[in-house]
């Protein structure tokens, strides 16, 4: 997998690699979202990145959204990043999501999500990323 990365690094110079979900279900889920074109922005707690600053999305920056086994999946770019309290997520926000029909499915699985990884506060600040797909790496040879 190192090698891949490496290569992939070399094409797209400075890009982080990260996995969406905190499963290997949900991961491939929100991959295939992605795929689909349905999947346009990601968010995860602020919190997550006092440690990793470096993992904070940057405007037009590409990263490696991976696999759950590590394996590149998808390069995506960075459009658009705002922080946000997770009781401020609009309609619109949710829905770029892709994983639910309407804000109130979106804050039902996110709170559960979030309770899940040890923090949840309907106050808590949000880092809300829009990306865009700029190459599927399922077909290509690394």
């Amino acid at each position: 997998m190192t090698n891949d990365i490496e290569d992939l690094q070399e094409t797209y110079p400075g890009a982080g690699t990260f996995r969406f979900g905190d499963s290997a279900e949900l991961c491939q889920r929100l991959i295939a979202l992605v795929r689909q074109g349905k999947k346009t922005a990601t968010c995860g707690a602020a919190s997550d990145f006092d440690d990793e600053p470096e993992a904070m999305p940057v405007v037009g920056r590409c990263d490696i959204a991976a696999n759950w086994d590590g394996t590149p999946a998808l390069v995506i770019r960075t459009t658009k990043v705002e922080t946000v309290r997770f009781c401020d997520v609009t309609e619109e926000m949710a829905l770029a999501e892709g994983e639910n029909d309407a804000l109130v499915g979106w804050r039902k699985d996110h709170k559960a999500f979030f309770k899940r990884n040890g923090e949840y506060d309907p106050e808590m600040l949000l880092i809300f990323e829009h990306f865009e797909l700029v190459e599927d790496l399922a077909g290509r040879e690394l």
